[in-house]
């Protein structure tokens, strides 16, 4: 990183890597259990499911690489192995054991839930010492708000069909 680049940044350059290390683990997690999900989904309105978990993994991606890139900017390496994801974790990894699109759903926005709150926690301590990774986290939870929402929205929808009931 840049010498004022890093000068910018008004709290322990250290910590701040182990965070961002934590939420890059998170997001390369949360993209294998989408990747996964989409593969495995079996149920009412899969196609749909899957073309939203398919996206968002995608979307997870795309995180990993941002957060991978600030991470190097700072000094820092990013997790080198999925056994450190395993460690490093905030939200951990739900395996998609059981295919049924609602589970798959409930397992998803748990996790986006716990994005969410991890990156709260990020946007707080970074909010007036890091303006740079303050933004990025922004984008993210921009994104990880709007998953949630997706899903959330699918679950509705789902519950609804299997219940039989019309609104």
């Amino acid at each position: 990183m840049g010498t004022k680049g890093r000068e910018i940044v008004g709290m322990d350059v250290k910590e701040l890597v182990k965070l961002l290390n934590r939420a890059f683990a998170d997001e390369w997690l949360a993209h294998y259990q989408y990747w996964l999900g989409a593969k495995l989904a079996k149920g009412p309105m899969k196609d749909a499911i899957i073309a939203e978990l398919i996206q968002h993994a995608a979307d997870e991606m795309r995180h990993a690489g941002m957060l991978a890139l600030r991470i190097i900017q700072l000094g820092g390496v990013p997790p080198l192995s999925p056994e450190e994801w395993m460690k490093k974790t905030n939200c951990g990894y739900d395996a998609p054991d059981n295919p049924f699109v609602g589970v798959l759903l409930d397992q998803n926005i748990k996790g986006e839930q716990c994005a969410i709150t991890t990156y709260k926690k990020l946007m707080d301590k970074t909010l007036t010492a890091d303006p740079v990774t303050y933004n990025l986290v922004l984008q993210i939870l921009s994104d990880e708000v709007l998953h949630e929402e997706d899903l959330q929205a699918l679950k509705e929808d789902l519950d609804l069909l299997v219940s039989g009931r019309q609104s």
